[in-house]
């Protein structure tokens, strides 16, 4: 068995194709993410990569969308990610496949 720290991790990815990392995958990535209320967050999306959210706490919006506790939603590739936290949110995504290059911002 390991054990490691949450807080070594970068911006709460765990699981993925990168380093540091708890479990080195190229089939998925996973990550558990605490947003504040109001906070900016890049609009984005990602050409291969398709995105499994599930909201623990909060409500937000997304693709014109209200997203409240216990959704879960699916962001497929060529969709645009552009939340927008309503309250503080606490997320657990997971991403296949793990590919840190997938991931194109919109200005």
């Amino acid at each position: 068995m390991k054990i490691e720290k949450f807080d070594k991790f970068k911006g709460g990815w765990y699981v993925g194709n990168f380093e540091p990392s708890a479990f080195k995958t190229e089939d998925f990535e996973v990550c558990y993410k605490i947003h504040k209320m109001g906070e900016k967050w890049d609009k984005h999306y990602h050409k291969v990569s398709t995105e499994i959210n599930f909201l623990i706490d909060g409500e937000m919006i997304i693709q014109d969308k209200k997203i409240v506790s216990g959704d879960v939603f699916t962001i497929y590739p060529y969709e645009i990610a552009d939340p927008e936290f309503i309250t503080d949110c606490k997320l657990i995504i997971i991403k296949t496949p793990s590919n840190i290059n997938d991931k194109f911002l919109i200005k």
